[in-house]
């Protein structure tokens, strides 16, 4: 049996648990959410679903994974045998999740790379497909996109190197040298970007409150569907990395620290975003409306032209802005594969180094086949079905198998041994009751809204992922591992 892992120190799992939760979305996703749900007045929703779904959710993967110390398929073995396959389902939707997480950082690699010679020329979009991301036109599948082939090998490569070894040697040391390193690249892009020309009309933009915003369901539920992708709540991570913490650990503290230091991150650079769209916007004379954006077309698009016109200063600025999106993405990625290999180590009394080569392997395939023409169409795809329809839902079942069938009665000691933040009867009415509707709520839209608009062919790949994720799960489930 392999043994079970464990930090040196609380700082390298708090490092660990910052990388695993500061991602691409921190980036190039909240400046556009606080933007387009109200501006200034979208930090009300905002805080109150760190402090009601957030907070209590990330306590209780810590106070689940420090007491069980074990794989999630284990510990939800342990509760029910019958409940051992759901902790495979959301293991492989995570591990998909790295799949194509990988894909994105390769074509972050290539732009870092090009940063330097700004190789991206004047038409930044026809770059973008032409090279890089490719496009929606199903005829382009049948070529690769070379260099952003390479970069996922290459990242795989990295990836496997880190993983494989004991997670205080790896995780654990990586995550202490590349989460500074990420908060100081981001400082300095800030700091830079609120003293250009326009960006106090880039920071109005964002920050302009729209208070009767407040009274639309839907902003509420977007700020709740932003925590829970921003933290990388319910995927296992941080039930993962917890399991791992030494005895006297002081989990509700560390869980603050998490997330005040990744709801800081987020917030500080939408100041940093919004401030180099205004420079563009006064420079340029295009409106504000025309350039915000998030997501690839943010940083892919928009920010190329933007660097393209800034002179000397956007050739410091361009291969900073991609370092800290090539090591947020990196540290994020170790942590989205970290509960697959844990719990494929656990199942089968297996080194961690042999399960992360095999998973490598694996996870590298799919990422290559994710390289074609239509490279950013497919990750689109797979992005918004496996977290609206697979880890969403699987939150709310978390919730409800911890909460109703286990009891938070079992938790309630261990996480109040040692913190300064006590939980008690406000927690436990939150996790059964407040967080399963309010999940339930937002899935549900999320499905309703992911259908309606999906074409056949994004549908075709949503039913092979079902399948894939449903077999794979299956078969781990009924192997019957030699003790």
């Amino acid at each position: 049996m392999s043994e079970q892992a464990q930090w040196d120190s609380s700082l390298s799992f708090i490092f660990a648990m910052i990388g695993a939760a500061v991602g691409l979305g921190n980036i190039w996703r909240f400046s556009y959410v606080l933007y387009s749900n109200g501006g200034g007045s979208f930090f009300i929703p905002y805080f109150i679903a760190i402090a009601i779904m957030g907070i209590p959710f990330l306590i209780l993967e810590y106070g689940v994974g420090f007491s069980f110390k074990d794989s999630f398929s284990n510990i939800l073995k342990k509760i029910n045998p019958k409940y051992e396959i759901i902790a495979w389902i959301l293991v492989s939707f995570v591990f998909i999740v790295v799949i194509y997480y990988m894909v994105i950082l390769s074509w972050d690699l290539v732009y870092l790379l090009t940063s330097f010679t700004f190789g991206w020329g004047t038409d930044t979009a026809a770059y973008f497909t032409n090279t890089v991301g490719g496009s929606s036109n199903l005829s382009s599948a049948g070529f690769l996109l070379i260099p952003t082939t390479v970069g996922v090998a290459l990242l795989w490569v990295a990836l496997w190197f880190i993983s494989h070894k004991d997670v205080d040697k790896g995780i654990g040391k990586f995550s202490k040298v590349l989460i500074p390193l990420l908060f100081i690249i981001m400082a300095f892009i800030v700091v830079y970007a609120i003293t250009l020309p326009g960006s106090g009309v880039g920071i109005s933009t964002l920050l302009s409150p729209d208070w009767s915003k407040l009274l639309d369901v839907n902003i509420w539920l977007a700020a709740f569907a932003q925590i829970i992708f921003s933290l990388s709540m319910g995927q296992a991570i941080a039930l993962t990395y917890a399991s791992y913490l030494p005895k006297n650990s002081r989990l509700t503290d560390n869980v603050l620290i998490v997330v005040a230091s990744n709801s800081g991150f987020e917030i500080f650079t939408a100041f940093g975003v919004f401030s180099i769209l205004g420079f563009m916007s006064v420079n340029s004379g295009m409106p504000m409306t025309d350039l915000i954006t998030e997501g690839t077309g943010l940083i892919f698009i928009v920010f190329p032209m933007i660097f393209n016109i800034m002179g000397p200063i956007g050739r410091v600025i361009a291969p900073l802005l991609f370092l800290a999106i090539l090591f947020a993405g990196i540290t994020s990625a170790l942590g989205f594969f970290e509960p697959m290999l844990n719990s494929i180590s656990a199942k089968f009394s297996m080194s961690r180094k042999r399960a992360a080569t095999i998973l490598s392997v694996i996870g590298c395939v799919f990422s290559l086949m994710l390289t074609t023409g239509i490279s950013s169409y497919l990750v689109g795809i797979i992005d918004s079905f496996v977290n609206e329809f697979g880890i969403l839902l699987l939150i709310g079942v978390q919730c409800i198998i911890f909460a109703w069938f286990y009891g938070l009665d079992h938790f309630v000691p261990i996480l109040n041994e040692h913190g300064l933040l006590k939980v008690g009867k406000v927690w436990k009415t939150i996790i059964k009751y407040v967080l399963p509707i309010f999940l339930i709520i937002i899935w549900a839209i999320g499905i309703v809204q992911l259908f309606a608009s999906a074409e056949p062919f994004a549908i075709m790949i949503d039913l092979v992922i079902i399948i894939g994720v449903l077999v794979v799960s299956f078969a781990l489930t009924k192997f019957k591992a030699s003790n």
